[in-house]
């Protein structure tokens, strides 16, 4: 049995050989949204001010704030989402993260 702690000054045991370390810098880890990443970022884009968005991921209650409310903002959050979505920081209605480029 190991420690997942090492004593000090000794290095923690390396996994053992034919299993990384960890999953490659970009990779999705764990379950991933069905959503499209391409069709949220066009639909935030051309109709973020109206929610669209929000809605085509499933956040059905940020998208009725938002074609309600989200033009008080004066652009800045429709600006905002735009910004989460392309960055890839975007998730839908379970809280799954929209990482699928294929629309």
């Amino acid at each position: 049995m190991t420690n997942a702690t090492p004593f000090p000054g000794q290095q923690p045991a390396a996994p053992p050989s034919g299993y990384p370390s960890a999953p490659p810098p970009g990779f999705p880890v764990g379950p991933v949204s069905p959503k499209s990443l391409l069709v949220a970022t066009l639909l935030s884009f051309f109709l973020g001010g109206l929610g669209v968005d929000r809605f085509y991921l499933g956040n059905i209650g940020m998208g009725v704030a938002k074609l309600l409310v989200g033009w008080l903002t004066l652009g800045i959050w429709p600006l905002v989402d735009f910004i989460i979505v392309v960055a890839g920081a975007a998730h839908d209605g379970q809280g799954l993260p929209v990482k699928n480029w294929q629309a």
